[in-house]
């Protein structure tokens, strides 16, 4: 597969690592799940240093049957769809027995990596493009085992049925046997010691065993090891870990923007991410570490505080993303944007889209005063506050925005505001009304057009707030009886680990994406089909240390009443390793 589109999926299906690239090519064997323990560890200790995600996956068949109680119907087809492909490729094109070639050795992980794509070969004076991979099945996949000597039965199997395709060589001392199946994907596999290793060409499985002959390894990275044991999690069905400088460097390679070499440097100063997934009855949980590299310049500022903002939000609230600092979070992000390839560039013009529209300086007008705890949430309007028959110039919006910051400066916040006011009277037409709701002194901006209004005001005495699209403010003042955190979706969706916290996010997908009221950007039928499967999703971040993130996410997952409908592997039927 080009490097490019396995990039692409990586960033935005992190959880295929676990159900696309890595546990599907071994479904129909994790039924069968044998007695003996796999090493995590020293599985890493195969993988080269600079593969893009590492992920060791359980083979408990429990666990897999819980996971398969997750989604909908249609999800459950999607899947079984992918699952008769891949086992049309990974099982039916080799002719193993499950009980006697495969069960008495594996074990009770299996271990998948990612690498960066195998550089062109130079034959002949020719440049020789890698094999175009057709599957998102991984480039790696290590199996420890108990007994050696049936796996070697299992290789030398290998290689007897697949004579006239298959052939044996040497690299380095070890030997390999390479094979293709009936679509002519070529693999290559050996023995390691107390391992099986399979790959998708043969460079790669060079390049892992010059790691088992001294090469570095991901075990060998900075703090590897250490962060994985801090996450404390009894029985976790994967375990993953995010190379951030490989993934940053090809995301540079692929990507239209230009970066220096002195920017790429600057821009590698995260080490890596660990997470460890724990299967729960309404969903999964991904509890994570994030860590900068040893020599990085960058540091964390510790600010832990958990938000006093939630009172002011309605029960039902459809998402809100909280925070400690709003002007450190956008310093730290433009210091950012510019020097790491794996975040959007597109915010950093804010500033000037500022400046042209509403004639305000972001670093001079907006963050003096907004160095305080802030939070964004999309609330429903009221329905009788939505449109009316006499405004029809344009849709009617379903919910509105809100923007609440604690001010360090409210003379300055107030100076802000008025700037506002007149720009949008004088340049816009906008109407400006300063008004009392509930005895509060709030400013109205209603456009001429009709649909979108905006309020200003305090909510406290340091708490400023502005909402935005439909008519919310009546949500918000007064204070709401019902408040978010006491909504019992929220409850049973955002972590209360790790606390204090720096910030949190909440999305009620259900209402928001799912229900197809809020006039959103339409998504296409398979991102429609996935979507649907989540309820809600919640996360809730901290800062441990100078050099290191916490971080719990929760997303609570549909359950699907089909899911005996998926067969499961007899002892008679013929599989892959």
């Amino acid at each position: 597969m080009p490097e490019k589109n396995r990039f692409s999926l990586l960033l935005s299906l992190g959880a295929a690592v676990l159900i696309v690239s890595g546990g599907i090519a071994f479904y129909w064997l994790l039924w069968q799940r044998s007695r003996f323990p796999g090493d995590t560890l020293l599985t890493a200790q195969l993988i080269p240093q600079d593969a893009l995600v590492v992920a060791s996956i359980s083979t408990d068949a429990a666990q897999w049957q819980q996971l398969q109680q997750y989604g909908t119907p249609e999800t459950k087809v999607a899947l079984d769809k992918n699952f008769k492909q891949l086992q049309e490729e990974l099982i039916k094109a080799n002719d193993y027995n499950y009980p006697e070639d495969i069960e008495p050795w594996l074990g009770e992980t299996v271990m998948v990596a990612y690498l960066p794509d195998v550089a062109p070969e130079v034959k002949a004076g020719k440049i020789v493009l890698p094999q175009k991979q057709k599957t998102f099945l991984p480039d790696l996949i290590v199996v420890p085992i108990e007994d050696p000597s049936q796996a070697q039965q299992l290789l030398a199997k290998a290689k007897s049925q697949k004579a006239k395709s298959g052939q044996e060589r040497t690299y380095k001392g070890i030997k390999i046997i390479e094979f293709s199946n009936s679509d002519s994907q070529n693999y290559s596999a050996t023995m390691l010691e107390n391992f099986l290793v399979v790959t998708n060409h043969p460079q790669i499985m060079e390049r892992v065993i010059n790691t088992y002959k001294g090469k570095p390894s991901v075990a060998a990275t900075p703090d590897y090891q250490e962060k994985f044991n801090q996450i404390k999690v009894s029985k976790p069905f994967a375990q993953i870990y995010w190379n951030m400088p490989a993934l940053s460097k090809a995301a540079a390679t692929n990507s239209q923007r230009e970066f220096s070499p002195q920017n790429l440097l600057a821009g590698r100063q995260r080490q890596g991410i660990v997470t460890k997934v724990s299967l729960e009855s309404e969903g999964m949980r991904w509890r994570s570490i994030s860590w900068l590299q040893p020599e990085s310049t960058q540091k964390y500022r510790l600010e832990n505080r958990n938000s006093s903002l939630s009172k002011f939000l309605p029960a039902n609230t459809l998402s809100v993303l909280s925070g400690g600092n709003l002007a450190q979070l956008w310093q730290d992000y433009t210091a950012g944007a510019d020097t790491n390839p794996l975040l959007p560039r597109q915010l950093t013009n804010l500033n000037a889209g500022l400046k042209a529209t509403l004639g305000l300086d972001l670093e001079q007008d907006l963050l003096p005063w907004t160095k305080g705890e802030f939070s964004l949430a999309l609330i429903p309007a009221l329905q009788e506050t939505i449109a009316t028959e006499d405004n029809q110039l344009s849709p009617p919006l379903g919910a509105g925005v809100v923007l609440m910051v604690k001010t360090s400066d409210r003379s300055v916040a107030e100076a802000t505001f008025e700037k506002l006011d007149q720009v949008i009277a004088n340049r816009y037409e906008f109407s400006v009304e300063p008004t009392e709701l509930d005895g509060q002194p709030v400013v109205n901006w209603t456009s001429p057009l009709g649909g979108i209004t905006v309020t200003h005001g305090w909510l406290e005495n340091d708490l400023a707030f502005l909402t935005l699209g439909a008519p919310i403010v009546e949500t918000i003042i007064p204070q709401p009886q019902g408040i978010l955190t006491q909504a019992p979706l929220f409850q049973r969706t955002v972590p209360t680990n790790p606390k204090p916290n720096n910030g949190q996010f909440f999305l009620d997908v259900e209402r928001t994406i799912n229900s197809g009221k809020l006039n959103l950007p339409k998504l296409t039928p398979p991102q429609q089909m996935w979507v649907k499967a989540i309820g809600a999703i919640g996360l809730t971040v901290a800062i441990s240390d100078e050099r290191t993130t916490k971080f719990e996410l929760f997303v609570k997952l549909k359950k699907n009443h089909q899911t005996d409908a998926t067969p499961k592997p007899q002892p008679s039927e013929s599989l892959s390793p």
